[in-house]
């Protein structure tokens, strides 16, 4: 941006200047009486609707009769989430189609240019640009769907080029060129000759998993910045009231609420915004999710106990409870299979899947004996989940003494086994098929030479909570401090910019570790053996946990094996639907997706 468009920026144009923000003298606020009277080179073009991809966005503004409005949200296409935003005067479209048409409960923000200040300090290893319509759009729906947003159509993105209004904008880790967040920008000048001169953002999306901090702010303001330097007057965006992370940072960019309504088509993807709270609301984001699915078809749910995450799903004569994804068709003796993790390990080995070598812990001389033979081990409660008591990468008799106290805290017995290098892969196994197979990584903090290692720690963890429903954070506790100290680091310490430190060494999603989805990398030889391991259990749903050099080869080691897996870490694979099939088999669509097929339903 050059000097005079950062100027047009800060301030305003001149003494002639509208303010954005004033009802009464903007097209896109004033929405009851009489429309503005507009010179004629200022007229707005007729009836617009704009293709976003994921649907039409329809500028309420310029249609002067509601019940088009009405007509033309009633013809949104299957699949779609057609949005009428700026809508005159919304319950006289509202009475033209009160069965199928709702307001969209959010609230709409506007950032008035002339107030909004520069910066120029984004994150190391964030690269932002606009997105390559031949290469990105997998990657962009990939990221959509993980987070149960609409992607675009297969095609959309080919067709950008021609759609001037329109600005895709990517953020891409440089480190693993790994596309970590999008957003999609309108020209309302270039759509319909906005006499207000605006723009505005739309489906901003960022990887739940991504290291790099501030993903969501900086494509925002590389997006303002665009759009400033076109000249454009302001920017709107859209955001769920009850989004509190979202709206706290678009009033940390200087975004202010204006009075703008929001008028929707009813359909499967909203169902949640106008049928009311759902009665499952406490039940934690696992046991939502499968009982979304259910009632989506028409399965009925009691929650029986929130706290706990149990639940009953019937229909017709059928009943069956549940903990989450572990239901009345796992047996106790299933259960109790994976429960030890040394049960486990010797049902796996004698089905003749590869194992890590592993003993009871005893003494001292037993201990030296197993280290001088594996050099590095894994220090395990044989009872726990969500890494309880896990220590990984011991390689002195003093440490695992202390590790194997630690894990005596959750199980009397421990168990220390052979430290087998490598990615840490869970594949869900669902009535003895895979479904989905995901790489699971340790998390890691990036240095900015100002916040030490334990404040760096303490916002990732702020993020993954964000990100998880809560599900997800990193304790400040004597393992992650070990796992810190062992590269050289205190918490107090500062990290220097750009650098990459590990701070734990577990992977597990509950401690703060991230998941990525390889289902269509997985070696045929790790899908086999995760069948013959669930059949080995006799359990119909299961979480293996292998460690492999690589998910494309059919090197692994089996660790264990989880009855109670997380289904909701595993999207865009259809894990729950899966779930649900083999609960009501009779419920199941022929539109549901199969394991591996990103195509929406």
């Amino acid at each position: 941006m050059n000097k005079r468009t950062e100027e047009q920026a800060r301030e305003p144009s001149g003494a002639s200047r509208q303010d954005p923000m004033d009802p009464s003298a903007m097209a896109s606020l004033k929405h009851w009486g009489d429309p503005l009277d507009l010179p004629e080179k200022e007229a707005m073009h007729d009836e617009v609707a704009i293709d976003c991809g994921w649907g039409r966005l329809i500028f309420g503004q310029t249609f002067r009769d509601p019940k088009t409005v009405a007509d033309l949200l009633r013809r949104e296409r299957e699949g779609r989430r057609d949005i009428a935003l700026y809508v005159r005067e919304p319950h006289l479209v509202l009475c033209h189609a009160p069965q199928d048409l709702f307001m969209d409960p959010s609230l709409t923000y506007r950032l008035d240019f002339a107030h909004y200040r520069l910066r120029d300090s984004r994150p190391k290893g964030l690269r932002i640009r606009p997105m390559d319509p031949q290469d990105d759009q997998l990657r962009i729906n990939r990221l959509y769907m993980a987070r149960n947003m609409v992607p675009a159509y297969d095609g959309f993105y080919s067709k950008l080029p021609e759609k001037t209004e329109l600005t895709v904008l990517v953020a891409e880790d440089e480190a693993s060129g790994e596309i970590i967040g999008v957003v999609t920008g309108v020209d309302h000048r270039l759509a319909f000759n906005d006499p207000d001169n605006g723009c505005s953002l739309w489906a901003l999306v960022t990887d739940p998993q991504t290291h790099l901090p501030a993903v969501g702010e900086w494509l925002s303001r590389e997006l303002i910045k665009e759009m400033a330097g076109r000249g454009r007057a302001f920017m709107d965006l859209s955001v769920m009231h009850d989004n509190e992370a979202a709206i706290h940072l678009y009033e940390k960019l200087g975004f202010k609420q204006v009075p703008v309504y929001c008028l929707k088509h009813k359909n499967s993807i909203n169902e949640k915004l106008f049928i009311g709270a759902e009665p499952e609301a406490e039940l934690n984001i696992y046991a939502r999710l499968i009982t979304r699915e259910a009632r989506r078809r028409g399965i009925g749910v009691e929650v029986l106990d929130a706290e706990g995450g149990f639940f009953r799903l019937s229909l017709g004569g059928r009943s069956v409870s549940c903990r989450e994804s572990l239901s009345e068709m796992t047996s106790a003796v299933a259960m109790s299979r994976c429960d030890d993790k040394a049960v486990t390990r010797r049902l796996l080995q004698k089905e003749g899947l590869r194992v890590p070598e592993q003993v009871v812990a005893g003494d001292d001389e037993q201990i030296e004996d197993f280290l001088s033979r594996h050099h590095s081990v894994v220090v395990k409660p044989a009872r726990g989940e969500q890494g309880r008591g896990i220590q990984v990468g011991l390689a002195g008799l003093d440490e695992v003494r202390v590790a194997v106290d630690n894990a005596r805290h959750y199980c009397d017995k421990v168990l220390i086994e052979q430290c087998v290098k490598g990615e840490d892969l869970r594949i869900i196994v669902i009535n003895y098929q895979v479904v989905a197979a995901a790489v699971r990584r340790p998390p890691r903090i990036l240095g900015d030479g100002t916040h030490s290692v334990g404040e760096l720690i303490e916002r990732l963890s702020r993020r993954r909570q964000a990100a998880t429903d809560g599900e997800s954070s990193i304790p400040l506790d004597s393992e992650t401090e070990r796992s810190v100290r062992k590269l050289g680091y205190e918490f107090d310490d500062l990290l220097p910019s750009g650098e990459w430190l590990q701070v734990r060494t577990t992977a597990n999603l509950h401690t703060g570790g991230t998941i990525h989805d390889v289902t269509a990398e997985l070696h045929p030889v790790l899908s086999s053996a995760a069948v013959r391991a669930a059949k080995a259990i006799e359990i119909p749903v299961v979480g293996l946990d292998f460690m492999v050099p690589d998910v494309s080869g059919p090197d692994y080691a089996i660790i264990e094996a989880n009855e109670r897996p997380g289904l909701a870490n595993h999207e865009p694979q259809p894990t729950v639907e899966c779930f649900v099939d083999l609960l009501f088999p009779y419920t199941r669509s022929q539109a549901s997706r199969e394991p591996g097929n990103d195509e929406p339903r």
